[in-house]
């Protein structure tokens, strides 16, 4: 108890970079981020501006370029910040808040991928009876309790991580505030912690993925009953995207928790890290735009649209 002291500021060590690496690392990274940023909402800019797309799939995916944007926004520009002025410091509530949202918006991802994969299960498995299932009211229930339940999974590791006191050493051998690495700075007992973080895993990461597998082998059923070139292509240019998605999201964070590293060696943690808080969040609107065709001639009609007005 003497070592212990109130914490008002922690040190990012960042990605494990040489001082002469700083600027080219600084422009690449601001380059993706930016290119994220206006891709995400370039696809919402479509989906408004489109009747084409006012389908659910659409309505879904328009809150999950949403949350792209956001999941990168709470990361990068600290990151970006510390490369440039070299100033590694974060203050107490700065710190806590960003764990808050990069949970938040981790957890959001997950649900939202999910509802999608039930509208694709909907739409090949029962696809006379989809207008009906997938009501208006339908989707917008199945977007609110995303957030709901991603709010307060997040808020919960939140809380219980404000009840903990922090020992001098203050360095998080990371790039952003991770709820794993305040942990080990903590000086109390985090056997609590520990215990929420494993039950809420399996609620908004594990049970998820389980429903969204349970959704595709019951697509793949559906097309071997009636096994077709046509139906079989239909199908892929129907889940391709959303497939493609799924796999990097949650294949960054089963590499990243399921096979977690040694003690001593985190630089593999901050690089997957990297991976799918940067570069998963990069290629979402790359894979949906050009994997679809609607994408495509939505994207078309707004640059003739342009083309037109400038003339």
């Amino acid at each position: 108890m003497k070592n212990q002291s109130s914490v008002s500021e922690f040190l990012l060590l960042g990605l494990p970079i040489r001082p002469e690496q700083r600027g080219l690392f600084f422009a690449l990274f601001l380059g993706m981020y930016l290119t994220t940023v206006l891709g995400n909402l370039l696809i919402i800019l479509l989906i408004r501006l489109d009747s084409r797309l006012h389908t659910p799939m659409y309505f879904f995916l328009s809150h999950l370029a949403f949350t792209d944007v956001s999941f990168s926004s709470v990361t990068v520009p600290k990151m970006l910040m510390s490369m440039n002025t070299q100033d590694q410091s974060i203050p107490y509530a700065g710190c806590v808040s960003q764990m808050y949202f990069f949970i938040f918006f981790t957890d959001l991802d997950s649900f939202l991928l999910t509802s999608m994969a039930y509208d694709r299960y909907v739409a090949i498995c029962h696809p006379l009876h989809y207008t009906t299932i997938m009501s208006e009211g339908l989707c917008a229930s199945l977007v609110a309790a995303s957030w709901v339940l991603s709010c307060a999974s997040a808020l919960s590791h939140t809380l219980l991580l404000a009840q903990l006191t922090f020992c001098d050493d203050n360095t998080i051998p990371h790039f952003f505030c991770d709820l794993g690495a305040l942990l080990k700075l903590s000086c109390s007992d985090i056997s609590l912690n520990e215990l929420v973080i494993f039950t809420v895993g399996v609620a908004v990461i594990t049970f998820p993925l389980m429903c969204i597998l349970v959704s595709y082998g019951r697509i793949g059923a559906t097309i071997l009953k009636v096994p077709s070139t046509k139906g079989i292509c239909k199908a892929l240019s129907t889940c391709g995207s959303h497939l493609a998605v799924v796999s990097l999201y949650y294949g960054a964070i089963m590499g990243l928790y399921f096979f977690p590293s040694s003690n001593t060696s985190s630089d593999k943690d901050v690089i997957v890290s990297v991976m799918y808080t940067v570069v998963t969040s990069l290629l979402n609107p790359f894979i949906y735009s050009l994997r679809n065709r609607d994408m495509k001639g939505a994207l078309e009609k707004l640059f003739n649209k342009a083309i037109v007005s400038s003339q």
